[in-house]
């Protein structure tokens, strides 16, 4: 039990014997032209997490995931991931290309105990995305043929329980008995201590590309006391230097423009003018001068060249920020870690929080990658699976799937 959101969990179930549908989260990188699984990481959190310990206990287990979106390159059929759980797991993995038709059915109801089948893809299935309730989609063609058929239903989707899809939240409302997975638990109780009662201070250090939650993420965290400083990197640093009056250069400009985000510089303005003192900006920067790293001091601005990354104090200001910290939580890398000589900045962040005590959760698949490549993967706390949905916990405090549970987990 996850006694802070009244959440059961695997320990409060007996599953030997049942029928236990999971909600995974399988959506994996694709090659465009092959068609083939690029990495099994997701597959390999699910499967050695939540699924090994489902057949270890007896359950006859189904999984249901999804892959991709209609219309793009990543959109296959769940049969390779079967065979990759299969290699995961040790042992023969069923695969149906049928989601609740009678194929589907059938091979539900000759599963045997510690045997695992796995669902094609819920997306090709039109139903699965539309926005409804978890009541009107207990009432969809998935969840009626299905829902008769499943004695458990075990929600372990993290990464995407910021969405209301009707595998996700349409058996809650019908399966007797209703439990987060251990991926959904581990996410949940790492969440909590980032977010509902951290460690003093608490710093979150926000980077990477995709600046247009940080608003909200600042207002959400430095609003409601959560942290004590934020520190910046990436596009998000540049958007927030500009927002606070410095000229970064035209071609930083129109990266900013291109991507929608100056859009947010009046609120930004707003924020800084509120929480300044605990918005800690970078002050010196890493530019690109002919494929070169050089460092530059922001009182040096503007610049002609692309901003790649945080220059050597800031990375140092920052770890001194993060030694001192008893909770650190990550989103974005500082800067262009793919290219070599820009990598600085995060990897000195990925540093000061592997010596650091304190608890470090990172999060998003850039800073995952960051991190991996890095070699600090295994170095923190916590890695968070999910990006979007991680950021909307961040701000809110709450998701769709974890609603879902609260009701009906009892």
């Amino acid at each position: 039990m996850i006694e802070e959101l009244g959440i059961k969990t695997l320990d409060d179930v007996d599953v030997k014997g049942k029928t236990v549908l999971v909600r995974v989260d399988f959506n994996s990188p694709v090659d465009p032209a092959t068609k083939k699984l690029l990495d099994d990481t997701r597959i390999r959190i699910h499967g050695l997490k939540t699924i090994k310990e489902l057949v270890e206990k007896g359950a006859k287990t189904v999984v249901i995931a999804h892959q991709g979106r209609k219309g793009e390159p990543d959109f296959i059929s769940l049969k390779q991931h079967a065979k990759a759980l299969g290699r995961i797991l040790g042992m023969p993995v069923k695969f149906v290309d049928d989601i609740f038709g009678e194929k589907a059915k059938k091979a539900i109801k000759e599963l045997r105990e510690s045997e695992v089948l796995v669902l094609e893809n819920v997306r090709m299935w039109e139903g699965e995305t539309k926005k409804a309730s978890p009541e009107e989609h207990a009432n969809s063609d998935l969840v009626k043929n299905l829902a008769p058929l499943i004695d458990v239903f075990v929600i372990d989707a993290f990464a995407a329980a910021h969405r209301r899809h009707a595998s996700l939240v349409g058996f809650a409302p019908v399966v007797k008995e209703v439990v987060a997975g251990r991926v959904m638990e581990e996410e949940l109780r790492a969440l909590i201590r980032v977010r509902e009662k951290p460690e003093k201070p608490c710093v979150y250090v926000l980077g990477g590309a995709k600046a247009e939650d940080t608003a909200d993420i600042i207002e959400a965290v430095l609003g409601k006391g959560i942290a004590d400083y934020i520190l910046t990197g990436g596009l998000v640093a540049n958007l927030l230097l500009y927002s606070a009056g410095h000229d970064i250069g035209e071609p930083n400009v129109e990266v900013l423009r291109k991507k929608g985000f100056l859009e947010l510089v009046p609120r930004l303005k707003e924020l800084l003018k509120e929480y300044g003192g605990h918005i800690i900006l970078p002050s010196d920067l890493a530019i690109d001068v002919n494929g070169e790293r050089k460092e530059i001091r922001v009182e040096e601005l503007p610049t002609s060249y692309l901003i790649k990354d945080i220059g050597s104090s800031t990375a140092k200001e920052y770890a001194d920020v993060i030694d001192k910290a008893k909770t650190v939580v990550m989103n974005g890398p500082m800067g262009v870690f793919e290219q070599e000589g820009f990598e600085v900045g995060t990897k000195a962040v990925f540093e000061a929080m592997a010596s650091s005590k304190a608890f470090t959760l990172i999060g998003g698949g850039h800073t995952i990658a960051a991190a991996s490549k890095l070699g600090y993967a295994d170095k923190v706390s916590h890695v968070s699976t999910g990006g979007g949905a991680l950021i909307q916990y961040l701000i809110k405090g709450t998701l769709p799937v974890i609603e879902v549970l609260k009701k009906y987990s009892r």
